[in-house]
């Protein structure tokens, strides 16, 4: 009887463990949870991969670095982050906030950005293939060199958005997409595309 109830306290003990084990972890004052409230945090190349920070507040966070994999940032907000060379492959940033984001050469392939606001974003040399940017708001985006080849890019807005020398227009979604005013110069397909009047924007000049 001993034994037994020696082998269902450790047992107890086990789960306690384990549970306090899954609990939200703390990386330089930020809790990494559901709804964390970190503005400004430091979270430069930390390893985050898989992490649920939905609904959170990393507005003016440093993420330089940082691997977001497969991360949850539904609705987070991101306005004004820094995430140049974040991975963030797959990652959930459905209706993020991303507005005056940093993301230059950022990994973005995957990614869902249904919604997502990433007016006026840097994301120069940014990696967007086969990225779902249905509905996104990217009004005056600057994606200089970026890749969006097979992205999904449906009832956009990409107006004054900077894609020069961008690759976008192989097997990229682009119904009912706004691209007026944008800067295409050098992108890749789009002197293909003007002429037939698929893109509403006036030129495509090298």
């Amino acid at each position: 009887m001993r034994s037994f109830a020696k082998v269902f306290c450790l047992s107890l003990l086990s789960v306690a463990l384990l549970a306090g084990s899954a609990q939200a972890r703390t990386v330089n004052g930020c809790q990494i949870r559901a709804s964390a409230n970190c503005p400004g945090a430091n979270l430069i190349r930390a390893n985050l991969r898989g992490a649920n920070l939905r609904g959170a507040n990393l507005r003016n966070a440093d993420l330089t670095g940082v691997n977001l994999r497969r991360a949850n940032l539904d609705g987070a907000n991101l306005s004004h982050a820094k995430l140049d060379l974040a991975n963030l492959v797959d990652a959930d940033l459905n209706g993020a906030n991303l507005t005056s984001a940093k993301l230059n050469v950022a990994n973005l392939v995957d990614a869902d950005l249904v919604g997502a606001n990433l007016s006026h974003a840097d994301g120069d040399n940014a990696k967007l293939d086969d990225a779902n940017l249905y509905r996104a708001n990217l009004y005056r985006v600057e994606l200089r060199c970026a890749k969006l080849n097979g992205a999904v890019l449906e009832d956009a807005d990409l107006r004054f958005a900077d894609l020069r020398r961008a690759s976008v227009f192989c097997n990229t979604q682009i119904a009912n997409t706004d691209f007026t005013g944008a800067d295409l110069s050098g992108a890749t397909g789009c002197s293909q595309l003007v002429p037939q009047g698929i893109l509403n924007v006036g030129r495509c000049a090298n």
